[in-house]
């Protein structure tokens, strides 16, 4: 069975204007609350180039950026809607929350980033989004990982120009975990490394 409320989750955005990270605490009734602290795990302690204003600036570690309380949300659309049971059918809810008319494993990647952010998976629907990713074009198994939260995990890895998405699922229960986002090339332009992580999300339930 689906809850629909997690009990949290961490996101962290980085870049060489803004990282941040993002904790969502979501309540029974659906409301839920985004609290943005600015942070940079390379430079702890160190002041963040923050982008909240408009404008870059610089905000001390630990600096709240922004703490709103948002109503509940309700749709019959994906990915506000129950998901299915069914791989074939969790494939077209998939695509349907992100608009897309065929499911690339890019796209893939992006409709499972959204999906635990709405909905706990139980075990049968975590088996039919495990079948989709074993399916998917380019992911590739990446072994076994530990996640950001301490988690053992087993990684799924898909290469881009430039960036190695990476999708964490929990090895016993095939739920997902999280995915990350890691930069293959150095580019300069923007500050960063290869081997930098760009971005990555934890689900806690």
């Amino acid at each position: 069975m689906s809850d629909p409320w997690d009990v949290g989750a961490l996101t962290r955005h980085a870049g060489p204007a803004d990282v941040r990270d993002r904790v969502v605490r979501r309540r029974a009734d659906g409301s839920h609350t985004e609290l943005a602290v600015a942070t940079d795990p390379r430079h702890p302690g160190h002041p963040v180039l923050a982008d909240d204003g408009g404008a870059p600036h610089p905000v001390r570690d630990g600096h709240v950026l922004s703490a709103p309380t948002y109503p509940p949300r309700w749709s019959d659309a994906p990915p506000q809607a129950r998901p299915p049971h069914d791989a074939a059918a969790l494939r077209a809810y998939l695509a349907e929350t992100v608009h897309a008319d065929t499911l690339t494993t890019p796209l893939l990647l992006d409709a499972v980033r959204e999906l635990p952010d709405n909905w706990t998976l139980g075990a049968s629907k975590s088996a039919a989004l495990a079948r989709l990713l074993a399916g998917a074009d380019g992911l590739r198994p990446a072994g076994e990982v530990t996640d950001r939260l301490g988690r053992p995990g087993r990684a799924y890895a898909y290469d881009a120009p430039g960036i190695r998405r990476m999708i964490v699922l929990d090895p016993v229960t095939g739920a997902v975990l999280g995915p990350e986002e890691t930069s293959t090339a150095d580019q300069p332009q923007y500050g960063t490394k290869a081997g930098d992580v760009m971005a990555y999300s934890a689900w806690l339930r």
